[in-house]
């Protein structure tokens, strides 16, 4: 006999329902009346809540169609700042120029500066939640080093990027015009050679240190990629790509090309793309566990733990990197790249969106289940490898090679960073799943969420014209957001209800929501009523 959870969430899973809820208490500030209302918890991880994941899932996929090929230029206007955006940006305006004096008096690592840095990120937040994108807080200047392209290095041709995004049209003999784009595919270098089933067939000589660098590393690769195919080409390619791992573990990236672009150029400028790690050498341990740096509270600092001299600082690492160094790590791609046309509108470009967004419901080690002794080995050795590579410039691992992390702080221990890379669930890549370029459709992604809330909005409309006092809508749908204040309920509210009772608030909700769309659906139509 099935447990009567479980039977509701079935229930929920089948109409789309969220099985996390959040009880969410709204108080309209006109009346004063409060409601409870069930909110999707917005997971993007199937794992967590397959119904939220799949919305998302669709709405990348909807963001990825929009764009692919589009005959003209995107709109890239902005819109005019609120009253509030404009308020918000002057009392932040207020608050840093307070802060900037206060640090230049007692110091940035003051408790008083601090408590103010607190309050600066709580009107970021406030500014992004009120729709303003972009930060206003500078980028620290960063080092350079010389650009000349490496001796090993195919050269690349370079031309002035013209502003256009759009690919060219083709006429046919029979006067057909048509406008393709491209679907492009990406890897990194083989480690050595592995089964069919993505283990290696000599593990001892298989490259962990090397595949586990590239997968921490390969965001600024594909980074470096679109800037060379751009300046190879002559125009501004539009990207939507989506980050997968192959059965052996490493980084694997779909990419929608707006336009097309000859497969010889393709091949040639992933053949001629790198990037160099400048970063102190981490190839041979200078500290082990169980004798390791310990942090000294007078210097604030991490020291031997034999003599007590202190540490390397990070910067300290840097200047010590001579013009004649080579950097610590070159990430390339590999030989395999694939790249095909795909005309709109067809049946292989629909099957290409959903490829694209065939793994973004679950976590990177979810794509390709171990299921032998090989592959849980391999897993584990890949795992153990990127659990003491360096990261990031903060990461504790630096402490085995004698060097300072960035920003060190006590309780540091290599081997137990909390950087998103070391995780065994993104196999080394910390970055985004999916990649798209700002002018793909002229849209972000709470854009064309919009754009669905703004076609809902529309049949409801129609049905309150035809269903009158028929047609049970939330009336808030329509009406100004800013009349309606927002509270997250706790256990301990007196006005709190049970997590089952909420879900079966959803579900009910939701039931109600579908027979008012399909009626609605009907009368614009022109269709006889769709009966309750």
């Amino acid at each position: 006999m099935p447990l009567a959870k479980e039977v509701l969430e079935s229930v929920a899973l089948q109409f789309g329902v969220c099985v996390r809820p959040m009880a969410m208490r709204r108080i309209d500030t006109t009346t004063g009346t409060t409601e409870i209302i069930p909110v999707p918890c917005g997971a993007r991880l199937a794992s967590k809540c397959e119904p939220c994941a799949k919305r998302a899932k669709a709405l990348r996929l909807a963001q990825c169609r929009e764009g692919w090929h589009l005959a003209d230029e995107p709109p890239l206007e902005s819109d005019d700042p609120t009253e509030l955006q404009q308020q918000l940006a002057t009392a932040r305006a207020d608050a840093q120029s307070h802060r900037d004096e206060l640090a230049g008096q007692l110091g940035a690592d003051h408790p008083e500066v601090a408590e103010l840095d607190v309050q600066l990120a709580e009107v970021d937040e406030q500014l992004r939640q009120a729709g303003v994108r972009g930060t206003l807080t500078d980028k620290p200047a960063r080092r350079t080093r010389s650009t000349k392209r490496r001796q090993d290095a195919a050269e690349l041709p370079r031309l002035p990027v013209d502003k256009r995004t759009v690919g060219r049209t083709y006429t046919a003999n029979d006067g057909t015009v048509w406008r393709p784009s491209m679907f492009i595919t990406l890897t990194c270098d083989s480690y050595g050679r592995v089964g069919p089933d993505g283990a290696p067939v000599d593990p001892s000589s298989y490259d962990y240190r090397r595949a586990a660098r590239d997968a921490i590393h390969f965001p600024k690769l594909v980074d470096r990629f679109w800037q060379n195919l751009r300046r190879a080409v002559g125009w501004d390619v539009q990207y939507f790509a989506s980050l997968e791992p192959q059965r052996r573990l490493a980084p694997h990236l779909h990419a929608a090309i707006r336009g097309t672009i000859p497969r010889t150029a393709i091949k040639q400028v992933a053949a001629a793309t790198y990037h160099q790690v400048w970063w102190p050498a981490c190839d041979e341990p200078r500290y082990l566990p169980g004798h390791l740096p310990v942090w000294d509270g007078e210097l604030a600092a991490y020291v031997d733990p034999d003599n007590g001299d202190q540490l390397t600082t990070w910067d300290q690492a840097l200047d010590d990197i001579g013009e004649d160094d080579e950097p610590a790590h070159v990430v390339r791609f590999g030989a395999q790249v694939d790249a095909k046309g795909v005309e709109a509108g067809t049946e292989r470009a629909n099957l290409l969106i959903g490829y694209l967004g065939k793994y973004l419901t679950k976590q990177l080690d979810e794509c390709h289940e171990a299921i032998t002794d090989r592959q849980k080995a391999h897993l584990d050795r890949y795992a153990d490898a990127l659990r003491f590579e360096p990261c990031s410039p903060t990461c504790a691992n630096w402490l085995m090679y004698g060097v300072q992390p960035k920003n060190s702080r006590p309780g540091l221990a290599p081997g137990h960073c909390k950087g998103r890379a070391h995780k065994r669930a993104t196999l080394g890549f910390g970055g985004r799943r999916v990649l798209l370029s700002r002018k793909w459709s002229g849209k972000t992604l709470t854009d064309t969420r919009n754009d669905r809330r703004r076609w809902v909005l529309g049949m409801i409309q129609k049905l309150q014209q035809h269903g009158g006092d028929q047609a049970h809508v939330e009336v808030s749908a329509t009406e100004n957001p800013d009349r309606y204040a927002w509270e997250r309920l706790s256990t301990s509210d007196t006005d709190a209800i049970g997590r089952r009772q909420l879900l079966m608030h959803a579900i009910a909700d939701r039931q109600r929501w579908r027979r008012e769309l399909d009626q609605a659906q009907a009368l614009a139509a022109g269709q006889p009523e769709v009966a309750a």
